[in-house]
């Protein structure tokens, strides 16, 4: 099965240093998704090139990425990727979740732009995708976790009309024996 592609937005395809001005250098961008509904890969060739721009955010991924993502998939999650011609500039890990706080939701495991191309649209498109994912599934909210010390992340969230409501608390367990 071939990959669905959505919505073709424009896109600057300039450095981030450039990408301030979003009318100049425009290109197409698409998206596509990698899973389908049931989280079987649809698109393995656009998950092998997905893995370096994932890697940027998720560095101790292990070293046989393809299988990580298959048991990921196979708890739920699903995975789109913004792509440029043969390029992906950007990605999403996601799943839909309910629990008693919140209700049905749209839950973003990872959110991630190429380091060459942040600040230049990429994020922006990924999110409205989600939100309109969210929306297609009768999701009340769309709903990520980042890490403390994202701060340049966390004022693209603010931008995007993200709030924080609630804190994350984690500890590290010992491995099982």
């Amino acid at each position: 099965m071939a990959a669905r592609s959505a919505s073709i937005v424009p896109t600057c395809r300039t450095r981030p240093d450039n990408c301030q001005r979003h009318e100049v250098h425009v290109s197409p961008m698409r998206m596509l998704e990698i899973t389908d509904a049931r989280g079987a890969i649809i698109a393995r060739p656009w998950l092998e090139r997905a893995e370096a721009v994932h890697r940027q955010l998720r560095t101790a991924l292990p070293a046989d990425y393809a299988a990580k993502m298959l048991r990921v998939f196979a708890g739920g999650g699903r995975m789109v990727v913004a792509v440029d011609g043969d390029v992906v500039e950007g990605l999403a890990v996601w799943r839909v979740h309910e629990n008693t706080a919140v209700g049905v939701h749209l839950y973003v495991d990872d959110l991630v732009t190429d380091e060459q191309r942040r600040s230049c649209g990429v994020g922006h498109v990924l999110m409205q995708w989600l939100e309109q994912r969210a929306r297609d599934l009768a999701c009340v909210a769309l709903v990520l976790d980042s890490g403390t010390q994202r701060t340049r992340a966390h004022r693209f969230y603010f931008r995007e009309g993200l709030a924080v409501v609630c804190f994350n608390f984690s500890k590290d367990l010992p491995a099982p024996r």
